[in-house]
């Protein structure tokens, strides 16, 4: 435990932004998570929709530094990549 007293608070501000991190980046697991469920049920506008937000999540995410710019265009590219296989099924 630190003694030393903005070591404290940087402990308190790390452990809100790790929780604040971790429920995004779960968001953006769930949401792609429902857009690849919808393309394998195969409706087009309800694939599009849940595809649209999980970009939008992604995006936002990197907007904020929860994950890196090349890293959120690796998931955009690989899920538009798994819906098109998707849906051609």
């Amino acid at each position: 435990m630190a003694n030393i007293k903005s070591q404290i608070k940087r402990n308190r501000q790390n452990e809100k932004r790790r929780l604040r991190n971790r429920a995004v980046r779960s968001e953006i697991i769930t949401r792609t998570r429902t857009a690849e469920t919808a393309a394998q049920h195969g409706d087009g506008e309800e694939t599009a929709e849940a595809a649209r937000q999980a970009i939008k999540r992604i995006d936002k995410a990197a907007t904020k530094g929860v994950l890196h710019p090349n890293a959120a265009a690796r998931k955009k590219s690989r899920l538009m990549k798994r819906l098109a296989r998707l849906q051609a099924e």
